[in-house]
Parts: C-alpha cells; sequence; structure tokens
C-alpha cells in the first residue's frame, strides 16, 4: 500500500483557540486548552477530545468496512469513548482510552458474530495500533 498524508492546517484566533482545517475538507473545527487547564475554555473541542475521537471514530470506520465485508447485517452502531490524561514520569500523557460500541442487531443468532467483529475491529483499527495509550473495549450487543 501506498503511503497516504493528510494535512491540517491550526491558527490562533485569540486567547486559548484556533481554528483547525484542512485544505482537504470543506469545514473547520474550533480548537482550545481545555478548562482543566490554566486559561482553558469550555464548551470548545481540545487536542485531547480529538485525541479520544480519533480512536473511536476509527473503531466505527473499522467495524463498518469489515461488517459489510462479512455480510452482517445490524441496525445502528455508537461508541462512547472516554479518554484518561495522566501524569506519568513528569510528563502528561493520554495513558487509556476506554471504548464502549453498541451495535443493535435484529437476530439474536448474530449475536457471536457481531462480537467476533467487534473485536477484529478493535485490533485492526490503524489509529490504535499507532498510540502508545491503552485501548480497552467493553462491546455491548443488542436485540431490537
Amino acid at each position: 500500500m501506498e503511503a497516504h498524508y493528510y494535512n491540517i492546517d491550526v491558527k490562533w484566533t485569540s486567547d486559548r483557540k484556533g481554528i483547525l482545517s484542512s485544505p482537504e475538507l470543506p469545514s473547520s473545527i474550533e480548537v482550545a486548552t481545555p478548562p482543566q487547564f490554566p486559561k482553558g475554555i469550555e464548551g470548545v473541542w481540545s487536542p485531547e477530545h480529538f485525541y479520544t475521537a480519533a480512536i473511536s471514530s476509527c473503531l466505527m470506520t473499522t467495524f463498518l468496512s469489515i461488517a459489510e465485508f462479512s455480510k452482517l447485517e445490524f441496525k445502528s452502531f455508537s461508541c462512547k469513548a472516554s479518554g484518561k490524561l495522566d501524569q506519568v514520569e513528569g510528563k502528561l500523557l493520554m495513558t487509556e482510552v476506554h471504548l464502549e460500541p453498541t451495535v443493535v442487531i435484529g437476530d439474536e443468532a448474530l449475536r457471536e458474530k457481531t462480537e467476533k467483529l467487534l473485536h477484529k475491529s478493535e485490533a485492526a483499527c490503524l489509529i490504535s495500533n499507532s498510540v502508545k495509550a491503552k485501548v480497552t473495549m467493553t462491546p455491548i450487543i443488542v436485540v431490537g
């Protein structure tokens, strides 16, 4: 496979805020220091949110691909994620990300296959495989 590049621009606007954009995308996102830090700003996406979101959204897109290839019929996919920022040896690090994907299926007979594909997706997620943080997953499968 050939290498791929993803281009991002960030521009400071004021205080501890900036605008994140990409020449490849039509919209931009405001980004700021999170409120847990001095002069942090509430209600704005932070790098820590993006880190956690990258892992969660990678799980989703990987699952969608694997489920399609495996011909798994499901009704919905959602995922809650929690990223932990901690101090380790004097440095702040994202040390853990816990994923809680929920997949709704129409038939109990698909439960085992769904769980297997979720675990396969987590193992294949390129973002999870690229980070130092411990990534754990607790899948929830609902028949409905």
